[in-house]
């Protein structure tokens, strides 16, 4: 395929999507290819995985360096994961053959994208609750069963769809332990994630469904999108983007599965709009946070104000 233009723009679209907020990578690359270059389902989803092969140890080398990676947890989730999305590629030929097959494909990319959407919103409620409450500071024990059921669902869902690396392992990884922190549940995902991919891809590169030349193209965009995505994630708001990809992904996928468009704009038009205002308040709470004064120890007549009692004007500390 030609280095044209759009495909590398995209790349760098959903990179930038990837590196701002850890989530989106298959979930936007696929439904793009599909929808906007028209390539048939099978050789999209092959195609992404093979592109993020190398655009997934971007961000894993980062977390790595920070010591962010639990790999307690990924020793258990990669005996399953591993074999389950190779597994997956050739579970998706049980779908049928032909048109049959690409028109079945879609709907199970439309499905994947919607649980997709889910399991953002159940990761953003998770992370508003854990806001709350300080998260675990200690070593949070490995649930070995738990973990390698989610390897083996997450897995077959990748190797089916492309979709789920990055937005439902890292949910269930949050479901089954909950105290744990949110980098290392971010990093973890992460550094699982390549070899889960690769073994996607290669399952696609055996079936012969991965356009490599599409591959490169994508990644001239991607790869430093990624890396743009991860130096503006600190001074972008996170939930802003979150509630973008929600919207898009819920459009792609009532897409995918042929819905009308006057249902789609009836669910995605409201789902902004609450996106949106949940948005604004909780910047508005935290913008009154921030501006709140910070509350002072008891001073001798218990009043709360302490030392705020005892200083000038001028901030000159008055004799006590």
């Amino acid at each position: 395929m030609d280095f044209s233009g759009p495909p590398i723009l995209s790349g760098a679209l959903v990179g930038l999507a990837v590196g701002l907020t850890g989530m989106g990578g298959g979930a936007l690359m696929t439904p793009i290819m599909v929808m906007v270059f028209g390539v048939n389902p099978t050789a999209a989803i092959g195609s992404d995985l093979a592109a993020s092969v190398f655009m997934k140890p971007f961000g894993a080398v980062v977390h790595q360096r920070a010591g962010t990676v639990r790999w307690d947890l990924v020793r258990w989730l990669l005996p399953t994961a591993v074999p389950a999305a190779f597994g997956g590629v050739f579970l998706l030929r049980a779908l049928g053959e032909g048109e049959a097959l690409q028109r079945h494909v879609k709907y199970v990319i439309g499905g994947a994208l919607l649980l997709a959407v889910l399991g953002m919103l159940v990761r953003m409620a998770l992370d508003r609750r854990r806001g709350a409450a300080p998260d675990e500071s200690g070593d949070v024990p490995v649930r070995p069963l738990a973990t390698l059921g989610i390897g083996l669902l997450g897995g077959t869902v990748v190797g089916m769809t492309s979709v789920g690396s990055g937005s439902l392992i890292i949910v269930m990884l949050m479901l089954a332990h909950p105290r744990l922190r949110a980098n290392h549940l971010v990093g973890t995902d992460l550094v699982q994630a390549i070899p889960v991919v690769a073994a996607a891809a290669l399952g696609h590169l055996v079936r012969g469904d991965a356009d490599l030349g599409l591959a490169a193209t994508l990644l001239v965009g991607a790869i430093p999108g990624v890396l743009l995505g991860a130096r503006l994630s600190t001074r972008v708001t996170g939930p802003a983007l979150r509630w973008a990809l929600v919207v898009l992904l819920t459009g792609s996928g009532l897409s995918m599965l042929s819905v009308p468009g006057a249902v789609l704009l009836a669910v995605c038009v409201p789902l902004a709009g609450a996106g949106a205002g949940l948005t604004l308040r909780e910047r508005r709470r935290a913008a009154a946070s921030s501006a709140a004064p910070p509350p002072g120890p008891a001073g001798p007549a218990g009043n709360g104000d302490g030392d705020r009692d005892r200083v000038g004007p001028e901030g000159v500390r008055l004799p006590t």
